[in-house]
């Protein structure tokens, strides 16, 4: 049986988690969540898994008040509580559902501490991902993607040896706006961006669908976890999102992993560890793939994964530049304080001005992701 700490139990891969976990109480048994500041979730989780113990929110005020109702819980608040949370909870497994760049410490800590990580928080391996690949390469845990690409790449390079494939092809669908050209999205709304045509999905990345800064970002975490030539690593728009990843190889055939577009199969194939039974397609070419349809990815359209890619390229704190401040700009689109066009702009402009400081500590990264979110108030501000 694994134990296992939940870090974003309130959010969307949190609740589909929870569905698993509730279906498999012999293999799993739940001790630790976080909910931030969605406390009222709080008592089905309780009620659903007595087995928690150990809950972290993210205001003070929550954390007095619960705990003078639960005294039995051990209680937690703020990011010092989640690193808490990961130490003490006795678990075997950490799920980091966290959104942001509040994910990377409870990534790195997990890693530390010889846990299982099973990951859905991108930021962790854009920012930190070197961090983690030297963690990883000191035996210090181990790691379990749950992004659909990634599982669906992972499944993939278990077929067929690694000099048999030619390129990876992560899908895109192109998010709330793909059908409409890029000069049509001048006064487009909040509410009209988070209207994802087949996923469903947090706010946050429902926008990086949008703007398809999610792509870079799976780019970039691509190359982290597998270690294939950046170069060889394509994005291919596919509107229905049944097909996740591909594999083009040498001999010109592909290999895909096909499924509808619902979280609960990559969250399976990260929390039992990859040991989970699963059919590849193998076809001679996509039409083979019908009624599914495929499409050239247009970086002129789309501009984010092209400004993410030159952020990873220049590598250091650049990383955490990028990420924090594509956060500040979503974040300020979401509230109505500046347009969806802007978002690429603003990130672009972090990028190129703020320092970069090679082979970044953590606390490096840290305070380049809080100059990063200064600058984009600064320039909304302005």
């Amino acid at each position: 049986m694994r134990k296992v700490t939940l870090l974003g139990a309130s959010g969307s891969i949190g609740t589909q988690s929870l569905d698993l976990f509730a279906q498999d109480k012999e293999h799993f048994l739940l001790v630790g969540v976080s909910v931030g500041k969605r406390v009222e979730k709080l008592e089905k989780i309780f009620l659903d898994f007595p087995s928690v113990s150990f809950v972290c929110v993210q205001r003070k005020e929550d954390y007095l008040r619960l705990k003078n109702i639960y005294p039995k819980k051990h209680w937690y608040f703020g990011d010092e509580g989640l690193l808490s949370l990961i130490e003490e909870s006795d678990c075997d497994m950490v799920e980091n559902a966290l959104v942001g760049f509040a994910g990377l410490c409870p990534s790195v800590r997990a890693l530390e501490c010889g846990k299982i990580l099973a990951l859905a928080n991108k930021e962790s391996l854009v920012v930190g991902g070197d961090l983690i690949r030297d963690l990883l390469a000191k035996g210090k845990g181990e790691l379990y993607p749950i992004d659909s690409e990634h599982v669906a790449i992972a499944k993939l390079l278990r077929a067929v040896p690694r000099d048999q494939v030619e390129e990876l092809l992560i899908t895109a669908s192109g998010g709330s706006f793909r059908d409409k050209r890029r000069e049509e999205l001048e006064g487009v709304t909040p509410n009209d961006a988070l209207k994802h045509p087949t996923w469903s999905m947090g706010a946050k990345i429902t926008i990086d669908s949008a703007t398809m800064m999610n792509k870079g970002f799976e780019v970039i975490e691509a190359k982290v976890l597998f270690d294939f030539p950046l170069e060889k690593t394509k994005i291919l728009m596919h509107p229905e999102s049944h097909v996740h990843s591909l594999l083009l190889l040498k001999d010109g055939t592909y290999l895909a992993d096909v499924s509808a577009p619902d979280m609960h199969g990559p969250i399976a194939y990260a929390l039992y560890e990859g040991n989970l039974a699963y059919e590849l397609k193998h076809v001679k070419s996509l039409g083979a793939l019908a009624p599914f349809h495929f499409y050239e990815f247009d970086p002129k359209r789309y501009r984010a994964p092209g400004i993410a890619l030159e952020a990873f390229e220049k590598g250091g704190t650049s990383r955490a530049v990028l990420n924090g401040a594509n956060e500040a700009a979503v974040y300020a689109f979401l509230e109505g304080r500046t347009s969806f066009l802007s978002i690429d702009d603003l990130v672009e402009e972090a990028v190129e001005c703020l320092p970069c400081i090679d082979n970044p500590s953590l606390e490096e990264l840290i305070r380049a992701d809080k100059e990063s979110r200064a600058f984009i108030e600064a320039k909304i501000g302005g």
